[in-house]
């Protein structure tokens, strides 16, 4: 007995003599270990060959081969133990996103003043149905912010405003704020919203390409019962008719659009979760995201008309995947959950829809890790979209570190990247949300050789690379996941506010 009590004396000298650094470096080494030991390359390459291969015959959206990549993805799910969430919208893992196929209109025309301007040539439709507004006012409110239509009596008039918010130039961040905007007016009683587009970034003329073709988009269920709500962008090179626009006030005019024809598809978003261990931090939750679509079949190169999308994005749902079967067996503190999205090639759809359908409340989710990519370049780095952007840098740079690859930020802000991917969805709520890719220091022949392209077969692939990737990953979903520091936005992002909004003030400035 005395041997015991003098050994466990010894013990007890020996741990109050150990630094704290030394005790938080034995957790590090724990998790780092943890993270690594379920990362197999065999296990990766079998996911990316299977989800990426010419039988799934690209993954477009909506197609049988994606149905069955998310039957794959769910069932892996199933079999590394992640549970479905309990929601009455949910089947098993499936999340149903009601999407719809929709037609350009044949024919239209917006008429004020001396001016009738005609589709496509003179305006654009961004949403709505067939329709005929008469002898309705216009009023003019600047940007069409919340700001801008306070005070301003729009109800049963035409809202005419500038494309973007002030400040943001950037046409393709213009789409995401067309939707708040034509929401806010909506709720404030317009008829319709007619935006000013004019950009040198894009040329008017090139947007008609993209905007007057078939397009998919989330099913509308006040337009399918009569109630849509028209939303169109007005070519703003004639000075003379823009200026007449912003001294609206007063005019009455008419808008009218013919021959849309809409077609519901069929397709699903898959979501899983696990419990966290902590009592009072599994309450929160930590998203792991990606997009497992792709653009199926297109032109042939070289004989080949399969675009598999092995970078873009298989390799992003088997990171993720990567991350369940890790947390399945070794549970973080805050709880996960998994949502592979659909409809991203299509316009962020399945991440869209989540956000304003959520199956968990989303002021329960304390971070977003998003993974997409468009391919890779430099195989000593990975490149995080939005890495300085929130508080978790560190711990996203630690684990990148570890595995000896360089956490480096996005150095393309002229690509929009933070805006084209689906964790933009989510930061446009408030929630944290970067995105981890493959390293990119720019956009060179070697990654466009790939990105959208049939060549991008899973043989092309360096999976030396992958597996210090996605070690990477994991590892940093687990220093996210069971840090009790702040991983919240840093003080002056665009989306800090939102997200105090969305946590109901609860997060304090850091």
């Amino acid at each position: 007995m005395n041997k015991i009590i003098l050994f466990l004396s010894v013990v007890i000298l020996m741990l109050s003599c150990t630094s704290k650094k030394d005790l938080v470096k034995k957790v590090t080494m724990s998790e780092k270990m943890i993270a690594e030991s379920t990362v197999d390359v065999k296990n990766i390459k079998s996911h990316i060959y299977y989800l990426a291969s010419d039988e799934l015959k690209g993954r477009d959206t909506p197609s049988e081969g994606l149905d069955i990549a998310a039957r794959y993805l769910a069932t892996s799910l199933m079999r590394y133990g992640v549970k479905p969430v309990n929601h009455p919208s949910l089947d098993e893992y499936y999340q149903n996103v009601p999407l719809e196929e929709v037609s350009p209109p044949s024919g239209g025309s917006l008429k004020f003043d001396k001016y009738d301007i005609k589709l496509p040539d003179g305006f654009l439709m961004m949403r709505g149905a067939n329709m005929s507004i008469d002898d309705t006012e216009f009023v003019f409110a600047n940007r069409g912010s919340e700001d801008d239509l306070e005070g301003l009596d729009v109800k049963g008039k035409i809202v005419v405003a500038f494309c973007g918010f002030e400040g943001d130039d950037s046409p393709q961040s213009w789409f995401f704020a067309g939707r708040k905007k034509r929401g806010d007016a909506k709720a404030r009683g317009a008829k319709a919203l007619v935006e000013i587009y004019n950009s040198p970034q894009l040329p008017y003329n090139f947007l008609i390409q993209f905007l007057n073709t078939s397009r998919t988009g989330v099913a509308d269920e006040d337009e399918d019962a009569g109630n849509a709500f028209p939303h169109v962008w007005v070519n703003g090179s004639d000075a003379d008719l823009v200026a007449k626009l912003k001294e609206s006030k007063g005019m009455k005019g008419s808008l009218a659009i013919e021959g849309i024809v809409k077609k519901r598809i069929k397709t699903q978003n898959v979501v899983g979760m696990l419990e966290g261990t902590d009592p009072k931090l599994k309450n929160e939750y930590i998203i792991y995201s990606a997009h497992y679509d792709h653009v199926g079949i297109g032109r042939a190169v070289e004989g080949d008309s399969i675009y598999n999308g092995s970078r873009d994005n298989a390799v992003g749902s088997v990171t993720v995947l990567s991350a369940a079967e890790n947390i399945a067996k070794y549970p973080t503190k805050r709880s996960a959950l998994f949502i592979f999205f659909t409809g991203e090639e299509k316009g962020l759809l399945g991440s869209e829809y989540y956000a304003d359908n959520p199956v968990i409340p989303l002021d329960k989710m304390t971070y977003c890790f998003n993974s997409d990519n468009a391919g890779y370049n430099d195989t000593t780095k990975a490149m995080i979209i939005g890495l300085e952007r929130t508080h978790a840098a560190p711990l996203i740079m630690k684990a990148c570190a570890a595995f000896g690859l360089e956490a480096i930020k996005d150095n393309m802000p002229e690509q929009g990247l933070f805006d084209r991917s689906d964790n933009v969805n989510f930061a446009k709520k408030g929630v944290p949300a970067p995105t981890f890719g493959m390293g990119i220091t720019k956009m060179d022949d070697e990654v466009n050789r790939y990105y959208h392209q049939p060549q991008d077969n899973p043989n092309s692939l360096d999976y030396e690379y992958l597996t210090k990737f996605f070690k990477s990953y994991v590892y940093a979903c687990r220093l996210i996941a069971n840090t009790n520091e702040s991983v919240f936005w840093k003080e002056g992002d665009k989306y800090y506010d939102a997200g105090l909004e969305l946590y109901d003030m609860k997060k304090t400035k850091n």
